[in-house]
């Protein structure tokens, strides 16, 4: 294949990924994971505190500004991920937008450094004019660079990994392990050493170390270029998407044949034969209507579109349910890189004679994963393995639901750490409690943390169309966007329902004052969200359909095909059950209704696997 021609989906020819790809193009990726998560995490921490005393935010406008700025970080990855997928490879993309992010680091260091570009008002939220430019454009910088880099790098690096080779395939869901571990030692960095070097020997020096580590992480990852194996994408992936939903509404009056094989496919020998054909489900039989091939019509993209094009669109379907059951969890964690970071400040910070800051206090949880990613993936895994024989020790919907009910536990040991915090504080503010009771929650959540995110990656990753990875990917950080933005609104409706209900017309996240508020009440709140939240989550889990992958070989004595199963397709898959996906063995594909219809010609020869 000559450099710059695309199939069908995003390719990698053999002559341009002989002797590239797996762990040593991931180092690059690490490196620069690392060095980024550094200044990323560490500012995030901080600003907190950096937008309450130096800019001039109350507590509400500050936790709001910050909620909103991570929420629309992570909301822009999905302009990354089209992008990489449409129009220019992965590596480009993370390249092109790391120099705004870059950017956003010196604009963030020169405003902390010189005193005439902060706000000198006695109102809270006043900044205006010259000052609110630069300070908003510092931010949207920051949301679009970081944004579009973890839109396009984690699939980069996935794609180091040929799914088809067993080997690799396994390493993949090391890889994104992996991923997250240089991500949190990056971090453990930022919100101790930088974290430090902020709040107590000035904000421009924290802010300009994250300049610097952000930078040399860029230049590392481009040294990797010439181990990387880089896709050509080839279209955009929303057109596929847009063809299937116009194709099936034109066909809406025609009825869908009872025998599946009379759906329109491309056979073998018009396909590119490297890449994989989606077996037919019968989930959303409606987008079945976009396969019928009237034998009036001349075939093309916008008329008929193939069972795979099809499935391809109902696996996207079928993510939405998982991501929204994953954003009550990213509200949960809004409140541990706000208000927790508040708490903190008032409470005893001294570990003998040195004073821990506030923001540093999420290093507990970053700490806890160093040691716990390890011991996950070179301990538990294979060990889960000999048990589930699934390659990833337990499926990603059921490390999903693990980090979800820790979440649960994380909110609840939260609102008894703050009552005994006030408590203690009311009673007598010269003695508060230690800083390590925040230790607790911030653990129990890093370990949710921890098996939420790889599993939604790889989940993601895994599940996505071959040309929609980036995209697919961007899900993940999709959900920690809306999980952000869903934080501000709640802060904002708790408050105006709980001022016109409590008897001091006060409510319960208003002002500086901690001791004042009821925090503890929230964080109740936010538990018992989280339970009804994962009871929904266990519907759609068990609802769930893994896709599968076929190849498509000649009938015995006959011109036309048959599909056999690469991989087993698990079906209403509850959290405790899962399906060797490494199984080569013909399948009769499940779906919600109940198994489809084997011809009559295999019938006998396709045995029922469960």
């Amino acid at each position: 294949m000559e450099e710059g021609k695309s199939t069908e989906y995003n390719s990698v020819t053999s002559s341009k990924t002989k002797g590239k790809g797996g762990f040593r193009a991931t180092s690059f990726i690490y490196g620069l994971m690392g060095l980024e998560s550094m200044g990323f995490i560490a500012v995030m921490v901080s600003f907190g505190l950096y937008f309450s005393f130096v800019m001039g935010f109350d507590l509400t406008g500050s936790a709001n500004t910050l909620t909103n700025l991570m929420g629309s970080t992570f909301l822009l990855s999905i302009l990354g991920g089209f992008i990489s997928d449409t129009y220019i490879n992965r590596f480009h993309t993370v390249l092109i937008f790391g120099p705004f992010e870059i950017l956003a680091f010196a604009l963030i260091t020169i405003q902390a450094h010189y005193k005439s570009l902060q706000p000198v008002c006695p109102e809270p939220n006043c900044i205006s004019g010259g000052k609110a430019i630069f300070f908003y454009a510092s931010l949207c910088c920051f949301a679009l660079g970081s944004g579009g880099v973890k839109g396009a790098l984690p699939a980069l690096g996935a794609d180091q990994f040929d799914q088809k080779n067993p080997k690799e395939a396994k390493a993949l869901g090391r890889y994104f392990n992996l991923v997250l571990l240089s991500s949190v030692i990056g971090g453990a960095f930022g919100v101790t050493f930088i974290v430090y070097v902020s709040t107590v020997k000035a904000w421009w020096k924290g802010f300009l170390i994250s300049l610097v580590g952000a930078t040399f992480g860029f230049i590392v990852f481009a040294f990797g270029k010439p181990f990387y194996r880089l896709q050509t994408p080839a279209g955009s992936p929303l057109t596929r998407i847009f063809q299937v939903i116009f194709v099936a509404i034109n066909n809406r009056k025609l009825k869908i044949p009872e025998n599946s094989d009379e759906l329109y496919e491309i056979n073998e020998k018009e396909s590119d034969s490297s890449q994989p054909k989606l077996a037919h489900t019968k989930q959303f039989r409606f987008l079945d209507k976009a396969a019928i091939h009237p034998k009036t019509v001349e075939p093309t993209p916008w008329t008929v579109c193939t069972v795979t094009q099809v499935e391809e669109v109902k696996v996207l379907t079928r993510m939405l349910p998982i991501i929204a059951c994953t954003i009550i969890m990213n509200t949960c964690m809004a409140q541990l890189q706000t208000f927790s970071v508040a708490q903190g400040y008032r409470m005893n910070r001294f570990i003998k004679k040195f004073e821990v800051p506030a923001p540093s206090v999420p290093a507990i949880p970053l700490l806890f994963m160093c040691i716990l990613i390890p011991i996950y993936d070179f301990f538990f895994v294979p060990f889960a393995r000999k048990i589930t024989k699934h390659p990833s020790g337990i499926t990603q919907l059921q490390r999903v639901g693990v980090g979800l009910v820790l979440s649960i536990v994380s909110m609840a040991v939260a609102a008894l750490v703050e009552i005994r915090r006030k408590h203690h504080s009311l009673k007598d503010p010269s003695k508060p409690i230690h800083l390590a009771w925040l230790g607790f929650q911030y653990a129990i959540f890093g370990i949710a943390d921890m098996f939420t995110l790889v599993g939604l990656l790889e989940f993601f990753y895994k599940e996505a169309p071959a040309g929609m990875r980036s995209l697919s990917t961007s899900f993940t950080w999709i959900s920690i966007s809306l999980g952000y933005f869903l934080s501000s609104v709640l802060v904002d409706i708790i408050n105006s329902v709980t001022k016109r209900r409590a008897p001091s017309k006060k409510g319960w996240l208003v002002g500086l004052d901690l001791d004042q508020n009821n925090l503890h009440l929230f964080y109740w709140f936010l538990a018992i969200l989280s339970g009804l939240n994962f009871l929904n989550y266990l519907y759609w889990a068990s609802w769930y359909k893994y896709k599968t992958d076929e190849i498509m070989e000649p009938k015995p004595n006959l011109g036309d095909s048959i599909s056999l199963s690469k991989s087993v397709s698990v079906s209403r898959v509850l959290l405790l059950k899962h399906s060797d996906s490494a199984s080569a063995m013909p399948t009769i594909e499940e779906s919600s209704n109940g198994p489809t219809e084997e011809t009559n010609e295999n019938k006998s020869a396709v045995p029922k696997v469960i």
